[in-house]
């Protein structure tokens, strides 16, 4: 169901198979209303600064920010679910028992590299982490009888980031290969028609605060394909304010015609596949940039499809969600 203001879903897409795998919690509607507001925490961040000799300076490194945890106090409330002090304290334990399944990740929680979704609607703006829920810590006491139990839970994220819960999609055909001069027979007068090859088939906006990452799925046929971030200039109006650089990941391979590629630079996946399953990373053509260095920035950018492909049917499909710090 749609969440309400305030609401938190967690959820094992797409794992979802086992009980306890879609849980929504946050309002009073839901009988896991937030005692306290949620707290979103940082581990120190992992800093590469080395000591110079015989200074008293240090030399700045590399540094890397730690991935989010966000923490809440639930209060399980089970006070209207029965007339009973007996049926409201075996309604409760029910309440906190459905909770601790849902928590404990059962559905994906051997399955290297998957994250469970924790989605929620804060000032009207649906967001989504990707992470695992981590502790579940129940505080029994004498309102237990009655009917409430506290508990506390935390997620760990993979990182410190949150995305729209919507993704956005576009579909790229088949760049045509550039073609300098005119070709005979020519007849007079010589016309030009059509779109101007300085316009790219490919245009898409990101949003959000974060530059983000892409998931692009190539059908086939095509044979040596190519996927372009072209250069953008930093300012459209004045192109002597430089540009940001884009990127080309290449393939050497062939698809057929109902095959895919998909190339999935999300940190959680970081893979290659064929078909969805087997891995062509290997197949990564030289001078293909590492998948950490693939992401979309924000505002408008243009991506082309290259490759060989006699039928004309290739094409790729670019999909991501706005970032936000």
């Amino acid at each position: 169901m749609p969440l309400a203001e305030g609401e938190w879903n967690l959820t094992y897409e797409p794992y979802g198979i086992l009980p306890g795998a879609d849980f929504v919690f946050g309002t009073r509607r839901s009988g896991y209303d937030l005692l306290e507001p949620y707290e979103i925490t940082y581990a120190d961040a992992d800093v590469g600064d080395t000591p110079m000799p015989r200074t008293d300076a240090v030399r700045l490194g590399q540094d890397f920010k730690a991935a989010a945890t966000i923490t809440f106090e639930i209060g399980v409330d089970t006070v209207d679910a029965a007339k009973t002090q007996l049926g409201r304290h075996g309604a409760n334990l029910d309440a906190v028992s459905a909770g601790a399944q849902a928590w404990d990740a059962e559905a994906l929680r051997r399955r290297f590299g998957v994250p469970a979704v924790l989605r929620t609607l804060q000032g009207g703006r649906a967001r989504r982490y990707y992470g695992r829920p981590r502790k579940w810590a129940p505080a029994a006491s004498r309102l237990t009888r009655q009917g409430h139990t506290s508990v506390v839970a935390s997620f760990a994220c993979v990182d410190a980031l949150s995305y729209d819960d919507v993704e956005q999609s576009k579909i790229v055909r088949l760049q045509p290969p550039e073609h300098r001069g005119l070709t005979g027979p020519l007849k007079d007068p010589v016309t030009m028609t059509g779109e101007s090859s300085s316009v790219l088939p490919g245009g898409l906006t990101v949003g959000g605060t974060k530059p983000t990452w892409p998931v692009i799925t190539i059908y086939g046929p095509i044979s040596q394909p190519q996927c372009v971030l072209v250069d953008r200039a930093l300012d459209d109006r004045d192109p002597n304010k430089g540009s940001l650089p884009g990127w080309t990941v290449g393939l050497d391979l062939g698809i057929d015609d109902g095959e895919t590629i998909t190339i999935d630079t999300r940190p959680w996946a970081r893979t290659i596949l064929r078909n969805g399953e087997a891995s062509v990373a290997g197949f990564v053509s030289w001078g293909s940039p590492r998948m950490e260095d693939m992401r979309l920035p924000i505002g408008r950018q243009d991506m082309t499809l290259r490759g060989i492909d006699p039928s004309g049917n290739a094409r790729m499909v670019v999909a991501w969600r706005n970032a936000y710090a």
